[in-house]
């Protein structure tokens, strides 16, 4: 049996045993947490999120590149076209963590210049070494999108030795 066939075989014991149909578009929480892809960092296990509660995006080093904002403005659109909205009441949590693989590619700035579409002479300022340094500036990226006003943004870092996440930069609009 392949793995796909594992995961197959237990989403029919989800569907028997945790299936909630009652589950709605809009995240309970109106909150999207956009992390990295890192499998160390689930965001609904490390915050503890149930069912229905978050929405996620999740990406190399969960950054905030120009496709990140355009994924958030097709998600406000969506969310309009089913009623509802993007915007004041929502939150979204920029989660990046300790450890990240994408510190190991610094070297190779043609690459990284492509992912963040910015110019090699400009990455230094993307903080691609410091998880910290680095949710400071794509929290500010948010919350200088026009296109999401209203919207409280605050960054996270999860440290992968203890499993505890800290604030780094705080709710705010």
């Amino acid at each position: 049996m392949g793995i796909v066939d594992t995961l197959i075989d237990r989403n029919r014991r989800f569907a028997e045993t945790q299936f909630l149909d009652s589950l709605e578009m809009r995240p309970s929480f109106a909150t999207i947490v956009i992390s990295c892809l890192d499998p160390r960092v689930d965001p609904a296990v490390v915050l503890g999120a149930e069912q229905g509660q978050i929405a996620v995006i999740r990406n190399v080093g969960g950054r905030i590149t120009p496709h990140t904002l355009m994924e958030l403005v097709m998600l406000r659109h969506v969310a309009q076209a089913n009623g509802t909205d993007i915007g004041p009441g929502w939150e979204i949590a920029v989660l990046q963590h300790t450890q990240c693989g994408i510190t190991l590619i610094q070297d190779q700035p043609d690459l990284l210049s492509r992912y963040f579409q910015i110019d090699q002479q400009d990455l230094p300022g993307v903080s691609l070494g410091d998880p910290r340094a680095a949710v400071a500036h794509d929290v500010a990226a948010l919350r200088a999108e026009t296109r999401l006003a209203g919207v409280h943004v605050s960054g996270l870092v999860y440290d992968v030795t203890t499993g505890l996440v800290e604030t780094v930069v705080e709710r705010g609009s």
